[in-house]
C-alpha cells in the first residue's frame, strides 16, 4: 500500500457544512438562561480596600441564614457584572458565546459572570460566592497589572477578607475558567491562610510558552484580540504585544509573570482538557505535574470548554472536591485522574479513573519516518523528503492492525535543513536561516480525517498538535520531564546553509482510541495547519508563517527521526 508523502491539510473537505453549523450556533447559541431564585441574598459592588488603599469591588451571593458558609471566590479582569440580561427578544449573552462555537448545551443563571461559577447553583449547595473585579476592571479602582505578583497580592487580600466575614466558615476556595483559573496559581503560591483549595479549570501556566509565543512562534490572532478586548473593559498597565516585540526571547520579565508552581501546596483539582491545545492544555498539564500539592487531582476531557464546565458531571466533581476541603466533610477523595477517551468529536468510548499522569503502564512506542510517506515500527533505510514551507506539508502514515488507545503526550524528533524557494524547478538562491514548523497528528478512518473538539470551539481539530521555531530549538533540561521535552527560548540559533539540525517538538496531550484499520497521519508544515477563514477555519487562532523556502527532513542511522506515541496496553475497569 502506497501512502501520500505530501498533503495540503488546510484544505480538508466538509468546510461548507461546518461553516453553516457555526453560523447557526452564532445566531442561536445553545445557551439556556434561568432567572435567579429569590433565595439568593445579593450584595453588589461591595467595597474592599486593599493594603495600599485602592478599593476593589465585589458581588456577594449567599444562602439565607447566618451560616457559616464556605466561600467560592473568582477574580475577574473582564467585569464581574457582564452577566446575561433580559431583553424583549430574549436573553442578551456575552458575545463570546456567538463567536466561539459550542457544540453542546449550556445552562446558567442570570447572575453568572463570564467564565465564572454560577452563583445560583452554588448557593443552592450551601456555598457563598464572591465575584471580584480585578484592580482596574469593572467597578474597581486603580490600574491592573495582569499575571503579576501585585495582582496576586490583591487576590491574597480578597481571600483573607472573605474568610473573615461573619457568615463565612473561614475556608475559601477559588474556581473559574481561563483567566479566572490562571490567576489562582500566583495567589495560591503566596499561601493566604484562608485559602484551603483551588480549582483552576483550564488555565495556562506560562504566558510566553503557552499563549504569546508557543514553541517560539508568535501567536497573532487570539492574543491580539484578547488584549484589545481586555483594554476596552479594564485599565491595564502592560502592552503584551509591544513587550513581545521587545522581548522575543524568554527573559526575566517573562519569567516574572510565571507562577512558581512548586510553591502551591493547597489541594488542587485542575481541569486539563485535550480540546484546548492552542491555549490552555499544555499549561494545565504542566500545573498538574509540577505543583507542590500532595493532594492534586485532574479532570480530563475533550468536550467544549464552557459546556463541560457547567455540565452536571463537572459541577458534581467540583462540589465533591470543595465539600471535602472547604466544608471539611468526610466525603471520598476525588479520583487522582478522571480520564475521558474519545474516538471522534462526539463519541466518548470510555470514562475511567487513573492514579497518575502520564499513565505508569504506558508503552512508549517509536514510529520512524520512512520513504513513501510511511511511519514504521523499526528504522528503515536512509531517506529524506522536501516540502514547500508555505504550500504543502510532509505527511507520514501508520495503520493500526488492532484496537489501540493512545493516551498521554507525544513528541517528535526531526532532523531538518532549509533551502531556497524554487520557481519552475529552479532554486532562487535565497535560503532562509529560520522557519516555523507546525506539527499535526490526525486520525483517519474509512478514508476520512476524523475531527475532534479544539480551542475556541473549533470542531475540526486534530488529535494532537505542536509547533517550533527552528532557531529556538535549545531544550531546557531544568524543566523537561521524561517523554515531554520543553524548550528554554533563551537563545536564537539561526541555521547555516545546508546545516542539518535536530528538533525535539512536544505535541499536546490527548486520549484517543484507534480501531483496527484506522490510521495515524503525521503532518509537518511551515505554516499553520488550519485555514484562516472565520467560518470554517480556526478563528481566531493565527500564527506567524515561515519565510518563502523549502524544508528537508532527513533520516538515517545518524539522524534517527521518529514520533513517540503513548500506547496503553490494557485498559483498567471503567468507573462509570
Amino acid at each position: 500500500m502506497m501512502f501520500a508523502s505530501r498533503d495540503v491539510p488546510w484544505r480538508r473537505p466538509g468546510r461548507a457544512a461546518y461553516a453553516l453549523q457555526r453560523i447557526r450556533n452564532a445566531i442561536r447559541p445553545p445557551v439556556t438562561v434561568l432567572p435567579a431564585s429569590a433565595q439568593v441574598l445579593r450584595e453588589h459592588d461591595v467595597a474592599v480596600p486593599m493594603r495600599d488603599g485602592v478599593v476593589l469591588r465585589v458581588n456577594v451571593y449567599r444562602p439565607r441564614g447566618s451560616g457559616p458558609f464556605p466561600v467560592i471566590l473568582s477574580v475577574h479582569p473582564y467585569g464581574k457584572n457582564a452577566v446575561p440580561t433580559k431583553t424583549r427578544r430574549g436573553w442578551k449573552l456575552n458575545v463570546q458565546f456567538r463567536i466561539m462555537n459550542q457544540s453542546e448545551q449550556i445552562q446558567i443563571s442570570d447572575l453568572t459572570g463570564w467564565e465564572a461559577p454560577d452563583p445560583v447553583w452554588w448557593v443552592a449547595q450551601g456555598y457563598a460566592v464572591i465575584n471580584a473585579d480585578e484592580r482596574g476592571a469593572g467597578t474597581s479602582d486603580g490600574t491592573g497589572s495582569l499575571f503579576t505578583d501585585a495582582e496576586a497580592t490583591d487576590s491574597y487580600d480578597l481571600i483573607q477578607r472573605a474568610g473573615a466575614q461573619p457568615w463565612s466558615n473561614g475556608n475559601v476556595g477559588m474556581l473559574g475558567v481561563s483567566y479566572l483559573a490562571i490567576s489562582q496559581y500566583k495567589a495560591a503560591a503566596l499561601h493566604p491562610p484562608s485559602l484551603k483549595a483551588i480549582c483552576p479549570w483550564e488555565g495556562f501556566s506560562d504566558i510566553y510558552r503557552d499563549f504569546m509565543t508557543p514553541g517560539g512562534v508568535a501567536e497573532k490572532g487570539f492574543s491580539r484580540i484578547w488584549q484589545a478586548a481586555s483594554k476596552r473593559v479594564a485599565r491595564i498597565s502592560t502592552d503584551f504585544r509591544l513587550e513581545r516585540r521587545r522581548r522575543p526571547l524568554r527573559d526575566s520579565w517573562w519569567d516574572s509573570l510565571t507562577p512558581s508552581l512548586d510553591e502551591i501546596t493547597v489541594p488542587m483539582l485542575v481541569c486539563a482538557s485535550f480540546s484546548d491545545a492552542n491555549l490552555h492544555t499544555v499549561g494545565s498539564f504542566r500545573a498538574l505535574q509540577r505543583v507542590g500539592s500532595a493532594e492534586r487531582f485532574a479532570y480530563l476531557h475533550r468536550g467544549p470548554k464552557w459546556s463541560t464546565f457547567y455540565s452536571a458531571e463537572a459541577k458534581a466533581a467540583q462540589l465533591a472536591f470543595f465539600d471535602r476541603y472547604l466544608r471539611e466533610s468526610d466525603t471520598p477523595t476525588s479520583p487522582r485522574v478522571r480520564l475521558e477517551v474519545r474516538e471522534s468529536h462526539d463519541r466518548v468510548v470510555e470514562v475511567r479513573t487513573e492514579n497518575e499522569w502520564p499513565l505508569a503502564r504506558t508503552e512508549w512506542t517509536e514510529l520512524h519516518l520512512a520513504d513513501d510517506g510511511r511511519l514504521t515500527e523499526a528504522p528503515g533505510p536512509a531517506g529524506k523528503i522536501e516540502f514547500d514551507l508555505r504550500r504543502d506539508a510532509a505527511a507520514f502514515t501508520f495503520t493500526f492492525t488492532g484496537d489501540t488507545e493512545l493516551t498521554g503526550p507525544m513528541n517528535l524528533k526531526l532532523w531538518a535543513s532549509l533551502d531556497g524557494h524554487k520557481r519552475g524547478g529552479v532554486q532562487d538562491g535565497r535560503t532562509p536561516r529560520d522557519a516555523n514548523l507546525f506539527i499535526g497528528v490526525e486520525k483517519w478512518s474509512d478514508g476520512r480525517c476524523v475531527p475532534f473538539e479544539g480551542s475556541y470551539g473549533y470542531g475540526r481539530d486534530r488529535v494532537a498538535t505542536g509547533r517550533l521555531r527552528m532557531s529556538m530549538r535549545e531544550l531546557d533540561p531544568a524543566t523537561t520531564f521524561p517523554h515531554q521535552p520543553e524548550h528554554a527560548f533563551l537563545t536564537q540559533q539561526l541555521l547555516a546553509q545546508g546545516e542539518i539540525v535536530q528538533l525535539d517538538i512536544p505535541l499536546s496531550p490527548s486520549s484517543t482510541l484507534f480501531r483496527a484499520g484506522d490510521s495515524l497521519r503525521l503532518l509537518v508544515a511551515g505554516r499553520y495547519l488550519e485555514p484562516l477563514n472565520p467560518l470554517f477555519g480556526h478563528f481566531p487562532a493565527r500564527y506567524a508563517s515561515s519565510p518563502r523556502g523549502r524544508c528537508t527532513l532527513h533520516w538515517d542511522a545518524e539522524h534517527p527521526a521518529r514520533l513517540e506515541i503513548p500506547v496503553i496496553p490494557k485498559a483498567p475497569r471503567i468507573s462509570k
